[in-house]
């Protein structure tokens, strides 16, 4: 299960945050993922809940915001928006697409006291 190992990532951003800008408890910690970023969203809320036990995020609001997959169509040059990597362009029907974006997953804020 990577998404522990996600978790872990999410709760060292959050230990150098603390350190760095001297916050004691996070209340809502958000994040973007990618359609295509292959997280479980279930199984990262488990371990997110797991994993920040003992720490300034522990009891934290877990907000997860989905990001939708996008690629250049080299027919068309257009980027567009796309569901599953192997689709074709919704514009002009190409099927020579080259992802973008999609499959990022990133800390978006925190809100803390």
């Amino acid at each position: 299960m990577h998404e522990m190992s996600l978790a872990e990532g999410i709760r060292q951003i959050v230990d150098d945050q603390a350190k760095a800008h001297g916050f004691s408890a996070v209340r809502v910690l958000r994040l973007e993922i990618g359609r295509f970023a292959g997280v479980e969203k279930e199984a990262l809320a488990f371990c997110f809940d797991v994993v920040m036990r003992g720490g300034p995020a522990e009891g934290a609001i877990l907000e997860m915001i989905d990001l939708p997959g996008r690629a250049m169509c080299c027919d068309c040059s257009t980027e567009v928006e796309i569901a599953d990597r192997l689709d074709p362009c919704p514009l002009c029907g190409g099927g020579r697409l080259v992802p973008v974006a999609g499959d990022e997953m990133r800390v978006k804020d925190m809100e803390v006291v």
